[in-house]
């Protein structure tokens, strides 16, 4: 799941209005925020395997840290603990926490069997969609587009930055999740770990810029 991830976020402005939307991207893509550098500090550890699934080559063979769903639950208060603590906000703390929490439930749907419930062994969990190319991409799209209609409609542009550079990144985000699905598969975990972190930076830094033009629909522009 990638732009699934981003749907959640960009819908939870329409609960959470006064929250800004680089927290509520952040939420849902925390486990992912956290992943690259428990891999570069040896904590987790990923394989690549050509054709474990249709989709990629990746084997989540051990991210416990990162991705199970008690780490989830753990991660999810403490972020939403902090936030309430310096908002004093209860719709934006609530949106952060089930937003953490819905990194796991949509990579249970996306994923083969490898979806820890917590760390040290256990079951693990997926439900395998990532088997099936069209329909990965279907529902990540539909998920998208609804997402980024809900955060459109819940808030009004007061500049041009506003408008052009939020609907910019709407189309940045589809275009990386299309073209990465048609290009070359990473050759060695090294790959992935800068150009991940490099992405984290860049894809919240943005939307905290274009977030800052525009206001909730219920205030005045």
């Amino acid at each position: 799941m990638f732009i699934g991830h981003f749907a959640v976020g960009f819908g939870a402005k329409k609960f959470a209005p006064r929250t800004p939307l680089v927290l509520l991207l952040a939420a849902p893509l925390l486990s992912d925020l956290l992943w690259p550098f428990f891999l570069q500090f040896g904590w987790e550890h990923v394989r690549i395997v050509p054709g474990i699934t249709r989709y990629n080559d990746f084997d989540f063979h051990d991210f416990p840290w990162s991705h199970s769903l008690l780490m989830s639950a753990v991660w999810a208060t403490l972020f939403a603990l902090v936030y309430y603590g310096l908002a004093r906000y209860r719709a934006g703390a609530i949106a952060i926490w089930i937003g953490v929490i819905s990194h796991w439930i949509l990579d249970w749907i996306t994923h083969i069997p490898d979806m820890p419930l917590f760390p040290g062994g256990g079951p693990k969990l997926g439900l395998g969609l990532w088997n099936h190319v069209a329909a990965t991409m279907a529902v990540e799209i539909a998920m998208f587009l609804v997402g980024f209609y809900w955060y459109w409609t819940a808030t009004r542009s007061r500049d041009r930055i506003g408008t052009y550079a939020c609907l910019v990144y709407a189309v940045v985000l589809l275009i990386l999740f299309i073209g990465d699905r048609f290009s070359p598969q990473p050759t060695s975990v090294k790959d992935i770990v800068v150009p991940g972190l490099i992405a984290e930076a860049i894809l919240l830094i943005w939307p905290a810029w274009f977030d800052r033009h525009r206001v909730p629909c219920s205030e005045s522009v």
